[in-house]
């Protein structure tokens, strides 16, 4: 190739560098050094364009003059000596959410294994239009369920950042119930809708008398839902209950009964937006950014690297939303999108950070802006 076309294609890459570190300026202009929001932008462009969180294989996807051995040395040197704060990422995707508060928040958990070592998140998202913006998240050094504690830290943490008038309510399946855990929920005022089991043994204040709470939906066919008349105690907490009967992955009939912090006239509806959070999960995994190809193990450097995925995650789904709005996903016989709104997005961005269209470039940055 001609001296010059390198040239030409060096300042080329070097704009899109410089627009998408100009942007991310916008937020962290005051918080942190330009080298490190520099290092930001390649980090999130090369993401999107690899589509792995390999180290190896994002250091070829640096755009810059440097060596990808230098570009992989500097991914290393963050992830292991850099000091950053997951609150200040959270405030920065909270800033970019598409839509006002009140939220609708979805508490769940995902987990993969490398080698005999597990990497088990939980997880805090917000809920938009068929995806959960994840915007916090504590990495458990241990596997199975959350302890309650973590649960209430995790919640506390967001109330801290962002107000507890910034939550609608939260959702949540069948791991995260508990005593102390709907008391905090109820003490705090926190609106829930979370599924409990079937076997669950509920109290009838009044009479005292307790019964298996799928006893009190046993009449409902499949696809009706109901409400039940009185409040109930749950693990000793007074609250609300509603149940549909659904067919489950086995193809089986059985009761989604849902456990709601004030009168649960749309509990049912609001439940099945839970989903939501499984779509964030999978985006982040096989059908996006292949988050566990990652061999970290640490848990700091676990958080690190998924608080900059994050940031990618709010980039690309944004533009998504943008897309649609302009050219609509053709909508299947099923009734779902051909495609997802985070596939639009990331589709776009990389073909975008592959050519050479400043301009379109520069317009997709604004996504990222919080002005």
């Amino acid at each position: 190739m001609p001296p010059i076309l390198l040239i030409i294609m060096s300042i080329k890459v070097e704009n899109k560098v410089t627009i998408l570190s100009d942007t991310l300026k916008e937020f962290f202009g005051d918080k942190m050094n330009l080298a490190r929001i520099k290092f930001f932008g390649l980090f999130i462009s090369a993401l999107c364009k690899v589509q792995t969180v390999c180290f190896e294989k994002l250091a070829c996807g640096f755009d810059s003059n440097a060596k990808s051995e230098s570009s992989l040395r500097r991914i290393q040197r963050f992830i292991s000596e850099y000091s950053l704060d997951s609150d200040l990422v959270a405030r920065f995707i909270f800033s970019l959410l598409p839509h006002e508060p009140p939220y609708r928040l979805v508490l769940d958990r995902t987990n993969w294994k490398f080698g005999t070592k597990n990497i088990n998140i939980l997880t805090l998202g917000i809920i938009y239009k068929g995806i959960a913006f994840p915007i916090l998240f504590q990495i458990m050094p241990k596997f199975g369920n959350s302890s309650i504690q973590e649960r209430i830290d995790l919640m506390d943490r967001f109330v801290r950042l962002f107000g507890s008038g910034s939550i609608e309510c939260l959702l949540a399946d069948r791991e995260f119930v508990g005593d102390k855990w709907l008391e905090y929920l109820n003490k705090s005022g926190i609106e829930y809708h979370i599924r409990i089991r079937e076997n669950f043994w509920v109290e009838i204040p009044g009479n005292g008398h307790k019964v298996k709470v799928s006893w009190l939906f046993n009449n409902l066919r499949v696809n009706e839902c109901a409400f039940y008349h009185k409040i109930v105690r749950v693990n000793g907490e007074l609250c609300y209950l509603s149940a549909s009967r659904v067919i489950n992955r086995e193809n089986a009939p059985e009761l989604q009964i849902i456990v709601s912090f004030n009168k649960p006239n749309n509990a049912q509806a609001l439940y099945r937006e839970r989903w939501q959070i499984e779509s964030a999960f999978k985006a982040l995994k096989t059908s996006g950014f292949n988050i566990e190809d990652t061999h970290l193990t640490d848990i700091e450097r676990v958080s690190k690297l998924l608080s900059l995925v994050l940031i990618a995650f709010a980039w690309v789904y944004k533009a998504g939303i943008y897309l649609d709005n302009l050219r609509p996903i053709k909508i299947k016989n099923h009734g779902r999108r051909a495609k997802s709104l985070f596939k639009y997005g990331l589709t776009y961005i990389a073909n975008l950070l592959f050519s050479n269209d400043i301009d379109k470039f520069n317009q997709c940055c604004k996504f990222l802006s919080c002005t």
